[in-house]
């Protein structure tokens, strides 16, 4: 799979980045995990609208648990 071309906003973001402090760099790390954590429950709740919140919680933990495998190797 190729990349893609980097665009303007990338060069923008890092700009950004370089200039936060430690602290502030990681505050948005936990700010862009809560995000991601609020997006994939979404989108499962539109993947699944019967389940109840129990069977969306183990569906959850189930997709984490393969992203962790995957990164893992």
């Amino acid at each position: 799979m190729n990349d893609p071309k980097p665009l303007r906003n990338d060069a923008l973001c890092l700009e950004a980045l370089r200039r936060m402090t430690p602290s502030q760099r990681r505050a948005k790390a936990l700010e862009l995990v809560e995000l991601s954590r609020k997006l994939l429950k979404a989108g499962q709740r539109r993947q699944f609208p019967r389940h109840s919140e129990a069977e969306l919680h183990a569906v959850y933990l189930k997709r984490l648990a393969a992203a962790r495998d995957d990164v893992r190797g």
